[in-house]
């Protein structure tokens, strides 16, 4: 079986994993959580990074830190991971749904404005698969009705947006380490801003907010979001790699563009000219008149071949968590991918050959089904 996602752990990693064993420093209070933030921050060229859990802890911190809850309202995309919209109701404000674009599958800016009302406090765009949103766009959009942007670059670390980093361009921005991220943890999240004020009060609400005069005090919800020093061991050595992990996943995907270019009823990923696409997974949308077959199809035959994959997110309107907040909306665009989307093994373990495979056998099922 080749895998939809298997990491490469660097030797920098093992090693700083064993030094942090070595020491007896296992928890948030180990050297290497701190290395880890300042290195990170430094490589976005940002003040801060406040080190958490998990990619979804980030989006929640970072709307704690903006004061959101009971009685707001928060644009998020309709084609996006659940964690984006489920941190937003974990404040106890109200996600509202934009669609997205059916090129980049980002959220529609175009679509932005006639979602907000007078609840609405922020946006956040995800900037999907590695490509970037309009950020320049979204920004407009923001300054002209006072809303913070909270950037989600779970899937974008190293990408591009018009000369610019992603995870740089909002108010407070978020990452993501799980395991199939270009820089993994195995599990845990960044919250990275230029504000000194929002960037002490992620880190109260990470640890559970103790007063500064007395722990143990608190005067405030906070939340147990401490990252380990065993994961933020791993962190400091993969970051080390992004930049080979960066070109190896743009490899991948001209190696998937060449093998599958021609196939009929494939499309492949675009990228706009002002944006450096990380590839974080290579997505296709198969369009089943033109293909032959339905991508469920597809997708159950490359597993019976030995290929993973995995379908896109799906639609707001299927997920019965939210049938009582969206009622009777639909997001056509998004309903689309989720049900004509795949991504293919896209890890960066994954070698030229494996990927060579993976195209072989998708022509084959295509040229066998006609």
């Amino acid at each position: 079986m080749i895998p939809v996602n298997e990491p490469v752990i660097s030797r920098e990693a093992k090693q700083n994993v064993q030094k942090a064993l070595r020491t007896g420093w296992l928890s948030s209070s180990g050297s290497f959580v701190k290395q880890f933030e300042e290195e990170f921050a430094r490589y976005l060229g940002m003040r801060h990074a406040v080190a958490v859990t998990s990619g979804t802890a980030a989006l929640h911190v970072a709307l704690l830190s903006l004061g959101i809850g009971r009685g707001d309202e928060v644009i998020v995309p309709a084609f996006t991971m659940a964690a984006t919209w489920m941190a937003v109701m974990y404040t106890g404000a109200a996600p509202v749904f934009v669609d997205c674009e059916r090129e980049t599958y980002n959220i529609d800016v175009k679509k932005i404005e006639r979602a907000i009302t007078q609840r609405t406090r922020v946006i956040i765009p995800v900037h999907i698969y590695g490509h970037a949103c309009d950020m320049n766009g979204i920004a407009r959009i923001a300054k002209r009705h006072s809303l913070a942007v909270v950037e989600d670059a779970a899937e974008a670390l190293g990408g591009v947006y018009r000369g610019k980093k992603c995870g740089i361009l909002g108010d407070i921005n978020c990452f993501s380490f799980y395991a199939n991220k270009i820089v993994t943890c195995g599990e845990g999240g960044m919250v990275v801003t230029n504000k000194t004020a929002l960037a002490k009060r992620a880190r109260r609400f990470r640890d559970l907010c103790h007063t500064e005069d007395k722990r143990f005090i608190h005067d405030d919800l906070g939340y147990n979001y401490r990252m380990t020093n065993l994961q933020a061991a791993v962190g400091v050595g993969e970051l080390r790699n992004i930049k080979s992990y960066l070109t190896r996943k743009h490899e991948m995907a001209k190696t998937y563009k060449k093998g599958l270019r021609g196939i009929p009823g494939i499309r492949l990923p675009a990228t706009k000219s002002y944006v450096k696409n990380t590839y974080w997974m290579y997505a296709i949308v198969i369009d089943e008149k033109k293909f032959g077959m339905s991508r469920d199809s597809l997708r159950e035959k490359l597993k019976q071949q030995g290929v993973d994959s995995r379908d896109f997110f799906y639609a707001p309107e299927d997920q019965p968590v939210l049938k009582k907040i969206i009622g009777k909306q639909k997001f056509p665009t998004t309903k689309y991918l989720s049900e004509h989307g795949l991504y293919l093994p896209s890890g960066l373990a994954i070698t030229s050959a494996q990927i060579a495979t993976v195209c072989k056998k998708v022509k084959s099922i295509q040229r066998n089904n006609q």
